[in-house]
């Protein structure tokens, strides 16, 4: 199976990496171009167009304007992504087995690169994948990937024997993935904490659970899908009549 995650607001760029593997990104002369629509923006203009502080506007104007289509010294993709998602994961702790099928495995989609494996080294950048740039393909990024990703996935999948796709990212970021033209069904598992007298979604809580779905999987070699309904990481458990065929429901009841 493959498991695709969201990126990262965050980054963190100075923790030291468990490992020097690394590879390329498939997408970077895709994402050039995306560089070099964003270097017509002024610091201000990034600041409305991201909704970003003018000093984050400043750093991410920088970052454009120092961005390379050389990659060779730059940082694998989950050593740099931080915040919920990647705090579950803790990709920096798994064992060399974890990281391998993590880099087999796993997925990150991305508003710059499209889609990066874990070992991928991209340069530090701020691109949401709902930002309403205006490109030479259409008025977003969306518009910008087209069927690009979803017929990456599908090599990928192919490559790897997949027999699904376990979509862990948010739904901002899985709408440039388009399911009917998947070769492989799309699981959905969501996660929900008892709060105030019933279940329901906490966005913390659930981001973090998807990072530690992922870890799960790494450190499992899970290769079937059905083996993730036996996930039961900080109390969560599948809940079989909440789920359908495709949407998997996990629970936990611990006051939040």
């Amino acid at each position: 199976m493959l498991i695709v995650l969201s990126p990262a607001k965050s980054l963190d760029l100075e923790s030291p990496s468990p490992t020097k593997l690394h590879t390329i990104p498939e997408f970077i002369p895709r994402a050039a171009e995306l560089i070099d629509v964003l270097r017509g923006y002024s610091p201000a203009g990034i600041a409305e167009l991201m909704d970003l502080s003018d000093k984050l506007a400043v750093l991410n104007v920088s970052r454009y304007a120092h961005w390379s289509e050389d990659h060779s010294e730059a940082r694998q993709a989950v050593m740099s992504f931080d915040g919920d998602v990647y705090g579950g994961l803790d990709a920096r702790t798994l064992g060399k087995p974890a990281i391998d099928y993590a880099q087999r495995h796993v997925r990150i989609l991305s508003g710059l690169y499209g889609l990066l494996r874990p070992l991928d080294r991209m340069h530090p950048y701020r691109l949401e994948m709902g930002t309403r740039l205006k490109n030479p393909h259409g008025a977003n990024l969306y518009a910008f990937w087209g069927d690009s990703v979803t017929a990456a996935l599908n090599r990928q999948a192919a490559d790897t024997g997949a027999t699904a796709l376990v979509n862990l990212a948010s739904e901002e970021y899985f709408k440039s993935v388009k399911p009917k033209l998947l070769d492989v069904p799309v699981i959905n598992p969501a996660f929900e904490d008892w709060k105030n007298g019933k279940y329901k979604i906490i966005s913390f809580f659930a981001k973090r659970a998807r990072g530690l779905m992922a870890r799960y999987a790494a450190e499992h070699a899970i290769t079937k899908p059905e083996q993730l309904k036996d996930f039961d990481v900080d109390g969560y458990a599948f809940d079989k009549a909440a789920s359908s065929e495709r949407d998997w429901v996990f629970r936990r009841r611990v006051e939040a």
